[in-house]
């Protein structure tokens, strides 16, 4: 998925947000909900990122504390041509990582206690070369306000049933009814929910090439995510079962649960990147090394 195609998806989910607007309220529900959203989008562009840090108990790492993983970061930073991003290391047994922060300017990746015991140096730069991608591609923060707005359709879609026999500021009968409102309030999250997971399946796809080729080695990402496919079934993540809604964030899917590759996954299939990845690693002629 491109970043034309992602921005399609953005503007489907604003207009569907809008759209619930206008059947609850006429032109001033319209109105009520772009405020909404643009109030909603503003707070999570400036506090998303310290959000997310203190759900998982993130703790900030330097190069003094966490030589080894700074470095890899700092190394790989440098590579990507982005700022260094801060450093965090999460207390949990699943291994898993992720990125977050409103540009490149002002990220943070953060990787649990799982990932780095667990994981050979390769297959944490690997992993971390795909955290890098997201910053450099700024997914953190379409995918912020992708959650965001999926969230926001939820609550509309609420305010739909409960005032489905309402009336706007025209006077006019609200057009839903009863049924409408039953309706909105089934339907227009599910349809959010797809369109976020598609933007997510999209951009984890793009990461996982521009990781490959920050790292210079494609195998070291497909060796990772073998297996954090695996640990993370087996080891639960009692933070991200906490807070579902921040699992698009991570690398692999932290929740219990598994991640197809179809309409109702955030993750893609993981066979099917790896798949990807080998293939590139074949196209490029390389093999697990040094850095190259």
């Amino acid at each position: 998925m491109n970043h034309a195609r992602t921005g399609l998806l953005l503007a489907a989910l604003t207009g569907l947000f809008l759209a619930i607007g206008y059947l609850i309220g006429g032109q001033g529900g319209m109105l009520v909900a772009f405020g909404i959203a643009v109030a909603m989008n503003f707070f999570a562009y400036w506090n998303s990122d310290r959000m997310v840090l203190s759900m998982y108990g993130a703790q900030e790492v330097d190069r003094n504390s966490a030589p080894g993983f700074y470095g890899i970061v700092a190394q790989l930073a440098e590579r990507a041509n982005v700022p260094m991003p801060r450093v965090y290391i999460i207390e949990n047994d699943q291994p898993n990582a992720f990125a977050t922060g409103r540009s490149p300017e002002h990220a943070a990746v953060a990787a649990t206690t799982g990932l780095l015991r667990g994981m050979s140096s390769e297959e944490i730069a690997g992993v971390m070369a795909h955290e890098i991608a997201h910053v450099k591609h700024r997914d953190t923060l379409t995918m912020t306000i992708t959650a965001t707005l999926a969230g926001a359709i939820g609550m509309l879609a609420n305010f739909a049933f409960f005032f489905g026999q309402s009336r706007d500021a025209n006077g006019n009968a609200n057009p839903l009814g009863m049924i409408g409102g039953i309706a909105m309030m089934i339907l227009a999250p599910i349809a959010a929910m797809l369109v976020q997971m598609a933007i997510s399946r999209g951009r984890e796809y793009e990461a996982d090439r521009e990781g490959a080729l920050i790292c210079g080695q494609p195998l070291w990402l497909a060796s990772a995510l073998e297996k954090l496919e695996v640990l993370a079934h087996r080891i639960p993540n009692e933070a991200a079962e906490r807070n579902p809604a921040t699992a698009h964030l991570f690398i692999v899917n932290p929740l219990h649960g598994g991640a197809v590759d179809n309409l109702f996954s955030t993750h893609p299939n993981t066979a099917n990147r790896v798949q990807a990845l080998r293939e590139m690693a074949g196209q490029s002629g390389r093999r697990s090394g040094p850095w190259g």
